[in-house]
């Protein structure tokens, strides 16, 4: 019997700029801890401590063209470096989000130009979550909501409210700079701030990862209201699984 394979190419992401990130010796891609990589349907981007390289292999694209790299504006007198990546993805809106070990978080559009940048906590962002979720279980409707994890803490941002900030920033650019490309240094909107719970769940140590699963009820013995309770379950530093109830009164908002 013929031997079957189960895997489809997508393209290639051979590429000179790969070089910047260690590409040419073996083992690169596994054996370097500096490096991050997300994968979106048609695009990956890979990030070493100062720069995103994104690839695209959709239909159509030219894999000799040239490829997007986005190298953020970092803190040299904080030892400032990428530490998390992740794609976002709303509708037709597709930015790529960056965590910094400053505790920054970082938005860009697929030019490379910086949408937003804001502060989340003090800290080294480990990881950038993206959940889908429901809004109603009678409507066929659906929203996204972005958890941020770091030391000791995890942050929640409302997928909406980036949304919404999303259409805003491509409709201004479209209406006023549709002819010219943007700075990309001068094009994130800083002035806007987006809203977000901020929960401390460091009382078993700190946490390597974590994120929030969802909505849960509140206990038996409690009055049933419409206080909302989410669920977070994080992995320690000596690698114990903890859960968490977080209320939603108990936040930080920020």
């Amino acid at each position: 019997m013929a031997r079957r394979n189960h895997t489809t190419e997508l393209g290639s992401i051979a590429c000179d700029d790969l070089t910047e990130l260690g590409a040419g010796k073996e083992g690169w891609l596994v054996d370097n801890p500096n490096l991050l990589t997300a994968l979106d349907t048609h695009s990956l981007a890979i990030a070493n401590h100062s720069v995103v390289l994104v690839l695209d292999w959709s239909d159509g694209s030219d894999p000799t063209g040239p490829r997007v790299k986005i190298r953020p504006t970092l803190s040299p007198i904080e030892s400032e470096y990428i530490s998390s990546v992740e794609w976002l993805v709303f509708d037709d809106i597709r930015v790529l989000a960056l965590g910094t070990s400053c505790g920054y978080l970082l938005i860009y559009s697929l030019r490379g130009d910086l949408i937003h940048k804001q502060i989340v906590n003090p800290g080294r962002i480990l990881k950038l979550r993206v959940r889908g979720t429901k809004r109603d279980l009678t409507e066929d409707t659906s929203s996204a909501e972005i958890c941020v994890v770091m030391p000791g803490v995890v942050a929640r941002f409302d997928g909406s409210e980036i949304q919404s900030m999303l259409q805003r920033w491509f409709q201004e650019t479209h209406s006023q700079f549709w002819d010219q490309k943007k700075n990309p240094v001068d094009s994130g909107s800083s002035n806007v701030r987006l809203p977000y719970q901020l929960w401390n769940v460091n009382k078993y140590g700190s946490c390597a990862d974590a994120a929030i699963t969802g909505i849960m009820p509140p206990p038996l013995m409690e009055l049933q209201s419409s206080q909302r309770y989410y669920c977070a379950v994080t992995i320690g530093d000596d690698a114990v699984i903890s859960a968490f109830r977080l209320a939603w009164w108990d936040f930080t908002l920020c």
